[in-house]
């Protein structure tokens, strides 16, 4: 088979949020933030071949976590419009497997559109540079920035200002539950009122995550947990289990531990584990 048509599999990997503060909404509808955004070893898997003889420019399929969107609005279809809009492609086929829960607060989506990018820039006989790719994925949504860079990254602004950080995380162990709880990300910044912190989130986060607790908040916590109460009760949960700091991610609705070892679960949390490893190993691995 010749190169060009053989199929490129690519890892689309999840995020999650260490602390999360809305500071202020902008004259443009969006909101400054600051966060801390963190890859883990959950991920989608994408893959992208030419396709001689394809009718149309780009044939999309899906399997796994169903999307709940039609295939023509699927960020992975947007990406491909917005990247040969500027720097045309043969028509492509690309098969997206899903396994990362979909309105769980994990950037699933933002991941999916950033890691098409980068496959179709390397199909590319001319690859765009670097700050065009951005731009791009900018456009597409908030979090998709991120997910063009390795490791973790302070956020600001409405997700395109990063800047790397570095967490003392030694060798923590790190769980994610979900616990099957669909969250719209707009109606959860609707529950929003946004404030400045006393201490910006970079300087708290410079700490051992056993100094995290109280300290480094999600915004989204408050509401989520009003409306969810079994929300609160799965981070309790987590401390229980001996975790030394556990968080909702982004707007919900997933939740996360960072633990010294692995940790024996009740059987109540432990049905709802999507991933669980080295946290460490997520930093390297993509």
């Amino acid at each position: 088979m010749p190169l060009s048509l053989m199929p490129m599999i690519l890892y689309s990997p999840a995020k999650i949020n260490i602390g999360l503060r809305v500071t202020e909404k902008r004259g443009d509808g969006f909101h400054n933030l600051q966060s801390v955004m963190f890859p883990v070893g959950l991920c989608d898997l994408i893959e992208i071949m030419k396709e001689e003889g394809l009718d149309g420019k780009i044939s999309l399929t899906r399997s796994g976590i169903p999307a709940g969107i039609p295939a023509d609005r699927d960020l992975c279809f947007l990406a491909f419009e917005r990247y040969t809009a500027i720097n045309p492609l043969p028509p492509v086929h690309l098969h997206l497997h899903k396994q990362i829960p979909v309105g769980a607060g994990l950037g699933g989506g933002s991941s999916n559109a950033s890691t098409t990018l980068k496959g179709l820039n390397m199909l590319a006989e001319d690859p765009l540079p670097e700050e065009k790719l951005r731009q791009l994925a900018e456009s597409l949504g908030s979090d998709c920035p991120f997910f063009l860079s390795r490791g973790a990254m302070m956020m600001e602004g409405r997700g395109e200002i990063l800047a790397p950080v570095d967490l003392n995380l030694g060798r923590m162990y790190l769980v994610l539950l979900h616990p099957g709880i669909h969250i719209s990300t707009a109606e959860a910044y609707g529950q929003i009122s946004p404030a400045r912190p006393e201490k910006h989130l970079g300087t708290l986060i410079r700490q051992p995550p056993g100094k995290w607790k109280g300290l480094v908040k999600n915004d989204f916590e408050i509401p989520a947990f009003q409306k969810y109460p079994e929300l609160k009760e799965m981070k309790e949960g987590l401390y229980n289990a001996g975790a030394v700091y556990a968080s909702m991610s982004g707007s919900g609705s997933s939740l996360y531990g960072f633990f010294r070892k692995p940790p024996a679960l009740p059987g109540e949390l432990d049905r709802l584990v999507i991933w669980r490893g080295d946290a460490g190993a997520s930093l390297t691995g993509f």
